[in-house]
C-alpha cells in the first residue's frame, strides 16, 4: 500500500468543537479550547501519524461576521487555508439545527471543487439517537442545498473519543500519495512561545464577562532556565504580557486584591509545566493597548502582522 500524507482543514462556525477535535485526534493538546465563541485566532496544526499515512489537521478560526478588523483577518485565515489543502472537514455540532452560519461555510467549501468535503457531526455525546439520526439527516441535505455530496459523513465524540478513530481511517484514503510532512515524534508545528501565550490566554478566559474574551491578547516576551537551580531541579522563569483593550477590563482581569490575576497564573502555570516538563515561575504582567482589535498599529503590539 502507498503512504498517502495531506492536509485537512478543520472548518466550522464559532464553538462547533473544532479545536476540541483537533487535540482528541493529535493526542494532546495542541489548540487552546473554551466555551467562548472565536476562542482560535490563528491557524493551529495537528499531526497524526499512522502506519498507512500522515493527516495534518489544519484548526482554523470560526468563520463569522466580522465586526472588526481581527475579525476580518481571521476571515481571511480561514479562507487562504481552504485553498491550500487536500480535504475539506466541516464541523456541524450534532446538538444544534443547521443554520445560516453553517449553509454559509458549506456554501464557501463547495467553492474549492477540487478538494472532497467531509461532514464532521461533532459532539455526539450530548444528543439521543434520534437527534443524532435527525441532524445527519439535516447534513445530507446541506450538502445538496449547496451543490455537491460529501465524501464521508461521520458523527464523532471528542470528549469520549467515540468514533475519532474512524475519521482518521476514513480520511486517509481521500489524501494524495506521498511522503510524509512531519517526523514521527511531532505532532504540532506551533513556535514554543506562540504556545505559552495560548495557554495564558486560555487560562484568562475563564469565568470573565461576555464583552473581555475578544479583547485579551497574550505576549511572551522571554522564558529563561533558571541559572542557579540544580540539574535535577531545573526551573524556568516566563515573563509575559496580557493586553487588554481598556482600563476597566485591567480591573476585571486582576480582580479584587489581585485574586482573579493569580487564578490565572496558577491554573496557566500548570499546563505551561506540563508543556516544557520542568518547574516553571510565571511572571505576568497587564498593560492596556487601546482599541487593539481596530488598530493595525496595536494589533502588531499584541502579536498579530
Amino acid at each position: 500500500m502507498s503512504f498517502r500524507s495531506g492536509l485537512v482543514s478543520v472548518v466550522g462556525r464559532p464553538n462547533t468543537g473544532k479545536s476540541t477535535l483537533v487535540n482528541a485526534l493529535a493526542g494532546e493538546k495542541v489548540a487552546i479550547t473554551s466555551s467562548r465563541p472565536q476562542t482560535t485566532r490563528h491557524v493551529v496544526r495537528g499531526v497524526v501519524h499512522r502506519d498507512a499515512g500522515q493527516v495534518v489537521f489544519v484548526d482554523t478560526p470560526g468563520l463569522h461576521k466580522p465586526k472588526t478588523l481581527l475579525g476580518q483577518r481571521l476571515n481571511d485565515e480561514v479562507r487562504h487555508s481552504l485553498a491550500d489543502v487536500d480535504v475539506i472537514a466541516v464541523t456541524l455540532p450534532a446538538d444544534e439545527s443547521i443554520g445560516p452560519g453553517d449553509r454559509f461555510i458549506a456554501s464557501e467549501a463547495a467553492k474549492v471543487g477540487r478538494a472532497p468535503k467531509v461532514a464532521v457531526v461533532t459532539k455526539t455525546d450530548r444528543v439521543r439517537p434520534a437527534q443524532l439520526a435527525a441532524q445527519l439527516s439535516s447534513v445530507a441535505a446541506l450538502a445538496e442545498k449547496c451543490g455537491f455530496e460529501w465524501a464521508e459523513v461521520i458523527p464523532v465524540s471528542a470528549v469520549t473519543g467515540e468514533q475519532v478513530e474512524l475519521l482518521v481511517d476514513l480520511l486517509i484514503p481521500l489524501l494524495p500519495v506521498g511522503e510524509p510532512f512531519f517526523p514521527p515524534d511531532q505532532v504540532t508545528d506551533e513556535p514554543q512561545l506562540v504556545r505559552i501565550a495560548e495557554l495564558i490566554r486560555e487560562a484568562a478566559l475563564e469565568g470573565v464577562r461576555d464583552e473581555l474574551p475578544h479583547s485579551i491578547a497574550v505576549v511572551v516576551d522571554e522564558v529563561v532556565p533558571r541559572a542557579d537551580r540544580p540539574p535535577d531541579r531545573p526551573l524556568s522563569d516566563v515573563r509575559a504580557t496580557l493586553f487588554v483593550e481598556r482600563p476597566s477590563q485591567k480591573s476585571i482581569v486582576i480582580g479584587q486584591g489581585g485574586a482573579r490575576l493569580r487564578q490565572v497564573g496558577s491554573d496557566a502555570r500548570r499546563e505551561i509545566e506540563q508543556l516544557l516538563g520542568v518547574a516553571v515561575y510565571l511572571d505576568l504582567r497587564i498593560k492596556v493597548a487601546k482599541d487593539w482589535q481596530r488598530d493595525p498599529k496595536q494589533m502588531r503590539r499584541v502579536g498579530f502582522s
